[in-house]
């Protein structure tokens, strides 16, 4: 009985050492309970994102002090591991890393094994590559066990173009012998009209992730709003400010939570005279800001039929190559070629 007690106590440690530390927990480390409840209605639900935040956008916190805020950030910094550690240890770290399957053994095994958690994998190409059907084949896999190739979790879905459609979701989880009720209850859907409450999505996205286990956050797509709310060069400043911003919330998310971050960008065509030279003229939007944000990039092509290519863009580990899939019925597979 007492091994038993001493068993659950263990787990109960190492489940708070992996998960997110709930902002509460400073209620016990000299912060009032008042100064709490004005972070968690900031957006700072975690000890974490609270030790990762700047100072200053504690300052503009209603009623947070500079003393206050220097306070606040003191005692997140104890409970929050922020200091080096040694590259044998992070490599540990990174050996625990779990990954989604995207349906697909040839993509899997383009990208290592799945689609990796942690971090931000952009997935761009013209219209009809595949794009919003591999959100949709995530948003179900995302829900299988670990061994599988799952996530055990559930998956956030903001939506910014109109094309989620639960009845993919269905066909997907009939596939894989899910339930489907159980699947699409599983899966949190927002709309987004306008690139201000694209990022207000993303502040109720941590809230919810911090009441219960998500493992998959989509956004498709991150940059079609940030092509009509911004016009011309004159506010390209303010475009690539906003954007930058948005991209670093996710970056945080994926950070706190664990969960993999998948947004989808789409294309321009090249009509200067350097695309004479080059055999496929379009390339993502954005620039560098959201080149630099993603950690994974994978461009999509259409195939054959219902075939499509997709090819490791820029990745810090992953080799550039390509692989072959194809969009069926119940989401995205192998190609039969």
């Amino acid at each position: 009985m007492a091994a038993q007690a001493e068993l659950q106590q263990n787990g109960q440690i190492s489940e708070e050492e992996f998960g997110p530390q709930l902002i509460n927990k400073l209620e016990g480390h000299g912060i009032s309970a008042a100064d709490v409840k004005k972070l968690g209605d900031a957006g700072y639900h975690t000890v974490e994102s609270v030790a990762y935040a700047p100072k200053k956008a504690l300052l503009t916190i209603k009623g947070i002090s500079e003393a206050k805020a220097d306070k606040i950030q003191n005692e997140a910094a104890k409970l929050v591991p922020m200091g080096f550690t040694t590259a044998t240890e992070f490599h540990q770290r990174r050996a625990e890393i779990i990954q989604l399957t995207t349906g697909s053994k040839e993509l899997d095994k383009l990208l290592g094994g799945g689609v990796e958690t942690g971090s931000i994998t952009e997935i761009f190409g013209e219209f009809r590559t595949g794009k919003t059907q591999l959100c949709h084949t995530l948003a179900v896999t995302c829900q299988l066990p670990i061994d599988s190739g799952g996530g055990e979790g559930k998956c956030l879905y903001i939506d910014s173009e109109g094309t989620f459609r639960p009845e993919r979701l269905l066909a997907v989880a009939e596939r894989y012998g899910l339930s489907g009720a159980d699947v699409l209850d599983n899966v949190a859907y927002a709309r987004a009209y306008n690139t201000d409450h694209q990022s207000q999505l993303l502040l109720q996205a941590s809230a919810m992730m911090a009441e219960s286990r998500y493992a998959l956050l989509i956004v498709d797509s991150a940059t079609a709003l940030y092509r009509t709310d911004y016009s011309g060069r004159g506010e390209l400043s303010a475009r690539q400010m906003h954007l930058g911003r948005f991209l670093r919330t996710l970056l945080r998310l994926a950070d706190e939570f664990g969960v993999a971050v998948v947004i989808t960008n789409q294309v321009v065509a090249q009509v200067d005279g350097a695309s004479m030279f080059t055999t496929d003229p379009k390339k993502p939007i954005g620039g560098h800001i959201i080149a630099h944000a993603s950690t994974t990039r994978l461009y999509m092509r259409k195939g054959r039929g219902e075939t499509r290519i997709c090819k490791i863009y820029d990745s810090p580990c992953l080799p550039e190559a390509e692989a072959m899939f194809a969009i069926n019925a119940d989401g995205i597979g192998d190609s039969k070629d």
